[in-house]
């Protein structure tokens, strides 16, 4: 038994030197030291020796067990080193090449200029509040006082997903959510996402960005208006612009008036800008309808208010002299990296 036990040792030292993989090493220590292994086959038969040749044999096994697991242990070492440095031949590094340029991203003009535009009016005390784009008919037309025969309602201006839902024509809608929820006064302004079904040209997109505003208090007037967009104005085009009201109709909104703003690139002299006018149309303001403070359960003989819009694209445009809103939406580098 003892010259098998010395042969095992020499066939497994053999084995091990010509096992060059990890998964070859552990083929080898299965074929010998596993439970079925060549070495413990000759253990199991022990039980036939006698009682002064089993702490013999018993000796000489465990020697050959170390010196198998010692051997399989120096290999499985050398392989892994092995390994190690076949790794680092393929993974070079040189570390003398200038590395890659990392290129800082930068908001958006468009993003920019709803900042500027939250930032003055916060600035103000107006609280920034926001609604769902998908809404129900309701809040985007019936709740403002807008006909059952508005040309806005049609399909051919507004995306419907269903007889009662669409995306929201204007941010208008929170306006009416914000008037349901809170008692005045009520100070707000919501900017966000709007869709109309308009074929993308230079002046219109299908889907562009608003910023409303609401004011519901006692004693509000159409002052209190003037002053807030004055103030507006200034701080956005510049300390010596001034605006104007023009007449005009809006359903939830009476008396309601287009504002315009001296041209902030001729100062009001006259321009390509502004058309040799001196002005630009900025946005739609108003009184808030009685109608519309009746739907929100606000009684109008104690409460008024004042509303206005804007679109952040057109301002967008004016501020930074551009004369086609696609050129926001192109993901164009060359464009949006010049803001």
């Amino acid at each position: 038994m003892q010259e098998e036990l010395k042969n095992i040792e020499n066939c497994a030292i053999e084995d091990i030197k010509g096992a060059r993989t990890s998964e070859g090493i552990d083929k080898v220590r299965v074929k010998y030291l596993g439970k079925k292994g060549e070495l413990t086959k000759v253990l199991r038969g022990m039980g036939k020796l006698s009682a002064e040749q089993r702490p013999v044999i018993g000796k000489i096994a465990n020697t050959v067990r170390e010196n198998i697991e010692g051997s399989i242990a120096s290999m499985i070492n050398s392989i892994k080193q092995e390994e190690l440095d076949d790794r680092l031949k393929q993974e070079v590094i040189d570390v003398t090449m200038p590395g890659k340029k990392i290129t800082l991203g930068k908001k958006h003009p468009i993003t920019q200029v709803m900042d500027d535009l939250i930032s003055i009016f916060t600035k103000m005390g107006f609280k920034v509040a926001e609604g769902p784009e998908v809404e129900s008919v309701y809040y985007n037309f019936d709740a403002l006082n807008a006909a059952k025969n508005h040309p806005s309602r049609d399909m051919s201006d507004t995306f419907y997903i269903s007889d009662d839902t669409i995306l929201r024509t204007q941010t208008s809608p929170v306006q009416i959510r914000t008037m349901e929820k809170t008692k005045p006064p009520i100070r707000i302004i919501s900017p966000g996402r709007c869709f109309r079904n308009d074929t993308p040209d230079a002046t219109h997109t299908p889907m562009f960005h608003q910023l409303e505003g609401l004011v519901v208090d006692e004693g509000i007037t159409l002052g209190d208006l003037k002053g807030t967009l004055e103030m507006f104005a200034k701080h956005f085009f510049g300390e010596h612009t001034k605006i104007k009201f023009r007449p005009h109709y809006f359903p939830f909104t009476e008396p309601s008036a287009e504002v315009d703003a001296t041209c902030f690139k001729c100062s009001g002299k006259g321009c390509s800008l502004c058309k040799g006018s001196g002005w630009i149309e900025l946005l739609g303001a108003g009184m808030v309808h009685p109608n519309v403070l009746k739907n929100c359960n606000i009684d109008p003989e104690v409460y008024s208010g004042f509303a206005f819009g804007m679109g952040i694209d057109r301002l967008a445009m004016m501020k930074y002299g551009i004369d086609d809103i696609r050129l926001f939406f192109e993901n164009d580098m060359r464009f949006l990296n010049q803001f």
